[in-house]
């Protein structure tokens, strides 16, 4: 160790005084290089194939947290206790003094974190620790860092490596920044926090520290780092997006990039997928729960399609062009994919294909796997007997994605996906939005700005209730102010006119079952028209204000979709009273979120848009504030304020 302190230093490469301090007074470090060598230490070496992560503390005494397997096609690691398995939401709080309005870690637990801090440190002073370098972000737009924890933990290390770049300490060099840093502690949930997941971010004026008190991911590995990029944006005046990316190509060669948006569970990995036929070879639109009638639909060819981004984008100032459209940069270097739609041989034949014998190793989460066995991504681990994990979950490195593009494009169509529960007369719910509403874009703004998490999310601990996941969808991740992320959204909507915005469902389109089928059909859709704008008779403005433009008829090559799917309170186990009553849940719901964000800080321009909805406007009213088209072409932010600030 000190003689990788030594090269750092003669590099010019400064190693925080704390951390060298660590690295030099624990029991062992060992720096890793590649993610190849942490794959071999997932196990405890290469010979072999079953490892149980333990650890010893005063609550427990000795006990396994993880167990993973060395797999013919990789690691899968599955986690000894349910809870882990997937991501909680209240695990974030702030132990700094910076602007914030997440909880502070005093505020919550009651003491100062640099209590735990000390504690920490010695902790990990007496094990066998593993390092590497990071990169989180791509060509050059991130933060460096530096992943330290537990080489018994290497499985977790070795997901990191993945998702954001591990940097081979020969290749570091005088421009590399240490400005975040992960150290992994995973005793701690035990002893410090009632076996909850805690992860807790201190933002230094140069170092942005995420201490990681859980093995799962999730929210340190994946959405800490994520919350590091945010917060470098909100200093900077830029957003991560958190989204999916494709760039589709209709069987007429049409091409439409499509980035689509939304919480936990709203669809952002499926819309990379396929589209699945039925042994028939027609597809399956949706199945109503009550009567089992089943509609499907014949498409004789499908769009094709590359991936860009799985669930953050970089909105970076540098990659804009000034066309009017907003251009994205895959913010991540592996992709964390959730397969639990995948439940048969045959769900996705790509992701299936690409991960039974992937160029590289795969790290398999929450995957039912024998030692030495090839992982297969529809055995998922259970979390009781009958009752499958619904968060099972593969770390995919894009450059083993056939036909990924790995280079900025340029966004036409901004979609936003919502999980929808079944609605009825008898019990109404929000599950009123059709197949796809056309939203103009300060209603975009809005459901931005709520991003409801919607009806059983399969990947986080939650209630099951209607919740708002935040602005932008990433609000759980971020570190500082919702109302400066609003206003940069808004920034970002206001300056990219020429982008088209849409909304669509998943789970359910009333009383029907439809999976994500929705916003693969509207893919399909819209590539095929390309360019060429909607007619004036095809769409009006929907039952339900905050849902935008409806559509009165869709079809595709012929097969015409039924109007049940486009309005639903065209299903007669609805009708327009038991809609009217979602849109009521649906409008209150909008209310109480928005209210959060009215502030002396908030823009003039959204203000009037909050003011708006919470007045009840007509659609027509959402189209004066920002108008939906190419009318305002070249406004900017500053035009907008001059002219909204009169209202």
């Amino acid at each position: 160790m000190e003689h990788l302190l030594k090269s750092l230093k003669e590099k010019g490469i400064k190693m925080p005084d704390e951390i060298a301090d660590l690295l030099t007074g624990c029991k062992k470090a060992t720096a890793f290089s590649t993610t190849q060598e942490l794959a071999d230490a997932s196990t405890g070496g290469r010979e072999n194939d079953l490892f149980e992560v333990k650890y010893t503390d005063p609550v427990n005494g000795e006990y396994t947290e993880v167990i993973v397997h060395r797999v013919e096609n990789g690691i899968s690691a599955n986690y000894t206790e349910p809870y882990m398995r997937r991501r909680d939401p209240a695990t974030m709080t702030i132990a700094d003094d910076l602007p914030t309005d997440k909880q502070r870690f005093r505020d919550r637990y009651g003491y100062e974190f640099q209590e735990i801090r000390g504690e920490t440190f010695k902790w990990l002073k007496s094990q066998e620790l593993g390092l590497f370098f990071y990169f989180a972000g791509r060509d050059n737009i991130g933060a460096g860092g530096l992943a330290i924890g537990p080489v018994n933990a290497a499985f977790f290390l070795m997901g990191l490596s993945m998702m954001q770049r591990i940097v081979p300490v020969s290749e570091l060099d005088s421009d590399f920044e240490i400005n975040s840093v992960i150290y992994l502690a995973p005793t701690f949930r035990h002893t410090h926090f009632k076996g909850k997941q805690a992860v807790i971010h201190s933002r230094g004026e140069n170092l942005h520290e995420i201490f990681a008190y859980n093995l799962y991911p999730g929210p340190s590995a994946k959405k800490g780092l994520y919350g590091v990029l945010i917060t470098k944006g909100e200093k900077e005046g830029w957003v991560t997006a958190h989204c999916s990316t494709v760039q589709v190509r209709s069987p007429y060669d049409n091409i439409t990039t499509f980035m689509h948006e939304g919480a936990s569970g709203g669809g952002k990995s499926e819309m990379l997928q396929h589209i699945v036929r039925e042994s028939e070879g027609q597809v399956l639109i949706g199945e109503n729960i009550i009567s089992g009638e089943k509609r499907k639909i014949s498409i004789p060819a499908f769009c094709s399609f590359s991936p860009v981004t799985d669930d953050m984008a970089l909105c970076h100032p540098s990659l804009q062009t000034g066309t009017g459209k907003l251009s994205v940069l895959d913010a991540e270097n592996a992709w964390f994919i959730r397969v639990d739609g995948i439940n048969n041989y045959g769900d996705d034949l790509f992701l299936e294909k690409i991960t039974i014998k992937p160029k590289k190793p795969v790290l398999f989460l929450n995957i039912d796997t024998k030692p030495g066995c090839i992982a297969l991504l529809w055995r998922h681990i259970e979390d009781e007997p009958g009752k499958k994990c619904t968060n099972p979950r593969v770390v995919l490195p894009r450059d083993i994605i056939t036909g990924v593009i790995n280079k900025p494009v340029t966004i036409d169509v901004r979609s936003f996906g919502v999980r929808t529960p079944p609605c009825t007369r008898e019990d109404p719910t929000y599950g009123i939005i059709g197949l796809f509403h056309i939203l103009p874009p300060a209603l975009a703004w809005l459901w931005r700005l709520v991003s409801p998490r919607g009806y059983a999310n399969p990947s986080i601990v939650s209630s099951g209730e209607m919740e708002s996941e935040g602005v932008g969808s990433y609000w759980p991740f971020a570190t500082g102010k919702k109302v400066k992320q609003a206003n940069l959204l808004l920034e970002q909507i206001i300056e990219t006119p020429r982008v088209k915005y849409v909304l669509t469902p998943n789970q359910h389109i009333g009383i029907w079952k439809v999976g994500f089928k929705p916003q693969l059909l509207m893919r399909e859709y819209l590539t095929r028209r390309g360019n060429a704008k909607l007619r004036s008779d095809q769409y009006q403005a929907a039952r339900c204000n905050i849902l935008g433009y409806e559509l009165n008829y869709f079809s595709i090559e012929g097969a015409k979709i039924p109007s049940r799917f486009l309005k639903v309170y065209r299903q007669p186990e609805i009708g327009e009273d038991g809609y009217d009553k979602g849109a009521e849940i649906l409008s209150d719901f909008f209310k109480n979120e928005l209210r959060k964000y009215l502030s002396d800080d908030l823009s003039q321009t959204g203000k009037r848009i909050i003011n708006a909805c919470l007045n009840g406007a007509s659609i027509d009213e959402y189209e004066t504030i920002i108008p939906m088209g190419y009318k305002y072409s070249f406004f900017t932010v500053e035009d907008f304020e001059k002219t909204n600030g009169n209202h």
